[in-house]
Parts: C-alpha cells; structure tokens; sequence
C-alpha cells in the first residue's frame, strides 16, 4: 500500500487494486492534479475536510471516482454507517465515528471514519472512534481545536496500530513538536512516519 499526504487530513491510499482520496480541504494543497481516483472519501463537512471550490475540477479530473460523503452532497453517494462500499477490487467499511465535541455550543456535522480492506488503512476524521479491531495504518489527528496533545496519544495506544501517519496538523505553527511527543509516547512495536508533503510512500 501506498500513501501520500497532501496536508492535513488529505491522503491518497494506493491499495494496488484501488486508488482511493480522503478529505481534499482547504488546508491541503496538490491533490488537486491526482487522476487515475477508483473513489473520494469525505468524512466530514467542514472545510478543511471538503473543498467545495475546488471538488468540481478533482471529479472533472477523475471521471470513474464515485464520490461518498455522510451528508448531502451534489453528486456524491450516502456514506452509511456499517456499510461496505467496493471499491474496485478494495473495500472500505464506513465507521460510525461522531465528530468530537469542539465546544457544547458549536454545532457538530456528521462524521464518518474509512477503514480500508478490513484494517489496513484507518481515516477517522475528526473522531477519537476505536474501531474495535486490529489497524495496520493509522491517520492520526494530531492537532484540533477538539483535543489535547495527549487526547492524540491516547488514541494511538487504543488503536495500536503498526504504523501512524499524523494528520489533521495544519492547524499548528509547528507540528514537530507534536510529532516529537507522539514518536515518544508510542506503544512498542508502533512507529510513527511523518510523510513528506505530496510524496508517496510505501507502508
């Protein structure tokens, strides 16, 4: 499997038999030129998650990718909780995963996590949701107005997964300092690969 990161939640997950893109926001920048998508995940309706300006050119670009969202969405399918989307030759199961708490008064959107061929890959969005089985790749929110850095630790020692690739970061004028920590406070056996902006790395 092959990952890129675009910034913040942005990820491009190559599974060999699907390419598949999660939360192309405002805060992330390149996916805009990625083509060949089989699908475009999008957990959330908040910005940073979904770019409304700039989805029209990614679909235009990517033709044959089926758009899923948890709300309503010109052009995009309902992503339901429990269900299983088939992606071609991948499958990812759509993760009951509320939106954590910001503040009572700030209302929340629907939220849903992506967990790619039963564990490979898990994209929360701006969920602390365990999804009660073994992960080998983790998304990992690092910085939100929603949590503490020790909220990001503690949900990767829940999750205990082989490998974390933080995300959910732009919001940080320095997010190696948070990195520093996570890498410090992993479980044994857990690394954490912060992976260099727009490059592709194998996991």
């Amino acid at each position: 499997m092959e990952i890129v990161h675009f910034g913040h939640s942005c990820l491009l997950v190559d599974t060999g038999s699907a390419r598949v893109l999660f939360d192309p926001g405002t805060l992330s920048s390149g996916f805009e030129r990625v083509t060949g998508l089989d699908a475009i995940l999008v957990t959330h309706e908040h910005a940073d998650h979904l770019d409304p300006d700039r989805l029209p050119a990614l679909r235009e670009g990517n033709p044959g990718a089926a758009l899923f969202a948890p709300f309503d969405l010109a052009g995009a399918r309902r992503a339901e909780p429990g269900a299983v989307l088939a992606l071609g030759g991948t499958s990812v199961r759509v993760v009951d995963a509320p939106h954590e708490v910001i503040h009572p008064a700030v209302p929340l959107p629907a939220n849903v996590g992506y967990l790619v061929d039963d564990g490979a890959f898990y994209h929360p969005g701006d969920s602390l949701t365990v999804p009660g089985q073994r992960v080998d790749v983790l998304g990992l929110p690092t910085a939100a107005p929603w949590m503490k850095l020790s909220d990001a630790a503690d949900f990767l020692a829940a999750v205990g997964p082989r490998k974390a690739v933080p995300i959910h970061q732009a919001v940080l004028a320095d997010p190696a300092v948070h990195y520093r920590v996570l890498t410090g406070t992993a479980p044994d056996g857990v690394e954490v690969v912060v992976l260099p902006s727009g490059e592709g790395l194998a996991l």
